[in-house]
């Protein structure tokens, strides 16, 4: 360093004039390599700095290239196609037992994952299956099939693409359950009183919640009508008609109604019906007494003669079937005549019904039209069931004069009748006619018939109304009582207006007869004394 420093001093010049010195000053021969050496640094240098220059160019030229594809690289990335989905979240219902599909289809995937979860449980994950429900499984891709609903699969279910948004779309499942119903109690068997109060109940369930009526079967084959609705039915005052069968039915549109039975028995003390309170026969001949019971608990019958129990024989035979019980008498002998009852007893109470068993004639029918067709008599048949011969018939009619505001009968006629001789081929039907004279035309009457045989007189028999023909009469009969009957249950305006329709007429007359006379068709038998 001393060298190149002194010779830097020394200028120029100085280095100059010693490379011309002579040879034989050696100091000056050393100067000149120095000098080379200084030379080929500074060369050197020179040529570092443009090394390093055009170095970091290069580099500088790659650096940038490296960032545009980069850049193109991004932008290559950020321009391509992204996942979406192709179908669409929807509601799904479905019955219990059926097989649903939940649609995800998907475009441009990519090397994203697409997985199905049900809340916070990974049902699939592309196509590997996590969930264990072998209920559970993909088709035609990415859809999820569900077989053998139940009720618990109920609910969201979603399908996601596994990017950093995490798009993702919902089903919602609705299931759909038919109706069930059960009675309350299980076993479906109530028991109330009469008179008291019951009340019936039953529990339905389904999805949607399920409506309930109620009927009661009527056993005829006929479509029992809806009795109330609601899960509760309430019964006032029970009477023994409402015991049976009820039925409660939910119905809620999905699959058919289902429905359960309710057996009520209501418990009361018997109650008796007879068939007929008033029996005829003959010696030698069968009868048959009838007693229909009700009771609730089933009571016990007994068959009494004249306040004295009969008991079964060869002729006497007491048989049941079901509530009708029956005491059928075969030959009958004398003694058999008089009043008979059946008793029913059971915990709640004691009822009794009385009929009578009689040889006398059975009561007059009468057979004859309303209307006659003669202007002054009318003729009457009638027949009488009797198995001895008839002895004696009376027969007894009267005018009955009304109008619109009231009516009076008058005095009855009576005609003693002796009977023909029975054919025998009807050993219990009389068939009796005879013919009434000497009456008023368009007058209306009253008839009552009685008989008598070997055992005595029956009972007086109804009343019998009838009206005689008008001279005048401008319409057929068959017609006339048509109107008359038509207006008998009219007002009595509804008859003024029939009064000016008809001027004069008589058939007026008759109509308002039938419509008073009616009401009174029993007849009074303490009134006349007979019987």
């Amino acid at each position: 360093m001393k060298i190149i420093s002194r010779s830097i001093r020394h200028g120029s010049g100085a280095t100059s004039s010693a490379c011309s010195r002579p040879r034989n000053q050696v100091p000056l021969k050393m100067k000149c390599p120095i000098l080379i050496v200084i030379s080929l640094g500074c060369l050197l240098s020179a040529l570092c700095y443009a090394d390093a220059t055009t170095s970091n160019r290069g580099t500088n030229t790659r650096s940038l290239k490296n960032a545009q594809q980069l850049i193109a690289a991004s932008s290559t990335s950020l321009t391509a196609a992204q996942p979406r989905f192709l179908s669409r979240g929807h509601t799904y219902r479905a019955v219990v037992g059926d097989t649903l599909v939940l649609p995800c289809q998907v475009e441009n995937l990519g090397n994203f994952v697409l997985l199905w979860r049900r809340g916070t449980n990974v049902l699939t994950a592309s196509n590997i299956m996590v969930t264990r429900d072998e209920r559970v499984r993909l088709i035609d891709g990415y859809n999820l099939e569900i077989s053998d609903l139940e009720p618990q699969d109920a609910g969201d279910y979603v399908c996601q693409i596994s990017d950093k948004i995490n798009r993702d779309q919902v089903h919602t499942v609705e299931i759909l359950v038919p109706p069930s119903v059960r009675a309350i109690p299980t076993s479906g068997q109530l028991q109330a009183r009469k008179g008291g109060p019951i009340t019936l109940e039953c529990k339905g369930s389904g999805n949607p919640v399920p409506s309930i009526y109620w009927t009661k079967k009527s056993g005829t084959g006929k479509s029992p009508a809806r009795i109330g609705d609601g899960p509760i039915l309430t019964l006032d005052k029970l009477e023994r008609q409402q015991a049976g069968v009820y039925q409660c039915t939910a119905d809620n549109g999905v699959g058919d109604p289902v429905t359960v039975d309710m057996r009520l028995d209501v418990l009361y003390p018997p109650d008796i019906q007879v068939e007929k309170s008033w029996i005829h026969s003959g010696e030698g001949f069968e009868a048959k007494l009838v007693c229909i019971v009700y009771a609730d608990p089933v009571a016990t019958v007994s068959w009494y003669q004249n306040s004295f129990p009969i008991q079964t024989t060869d002729r006497r035979i007491m048989n049941t079937r079901a509530n009708r019980h029956t005491l059928t008498i075969r030959h009958i002998q004398q003694e058999d005549f008089g009043n008979y009852s059946c008793v029913a007893d059971n915990s709640l109470g004691r009822s009794r019904k009385y009929m009578e068993l009689s040889g006398r004639p059975g009561p007059a029918e009468f057979y004859s039209p309303k209307w006659g067709r003669s202007s002054d008599s009318y003729n009457l048949t009638w027949k009488i069931d009797s198995y001895p011969p008839l002895e004696e018939v009376r027969l007894l009619y009267r005018r009955v004069l009304m109008n619109d505001t009231f009516q009076q009968p008058g005095r009855w006629h009576d005609f003693i009748l002796t009977p023909e001789h029975r054919p025998a081929s009807e050993p219990l039907t009389h068939i009796m006619s005879y013919t009434i004279k000497h009456l008023h035309p368009g007058a209306y009457y009253e008839a009552i018939v009685q008989a008598k045989n070997r055992y005595g007189w029956n009972e007086v028999s109804d009343i019998f109304q009838f009206i005689v023909a008008s001279n005048s009469m401008d319409i057929a009969p068959e017609d006339a009582e048509v109107v008359a009957s038509s207006k008998s249950r009219s007002n009595s305006g509804a008859l003024s207006s029939l009064q000016n329709a008809i001027p004069h007429c008589l058939l007026l007359r008759g109509a308002l007869l039938l419509a008073f006379g009616l009401r009174n068709s029993q007849f009074d038998r303490l009134r006349f004394g007979l019987g």
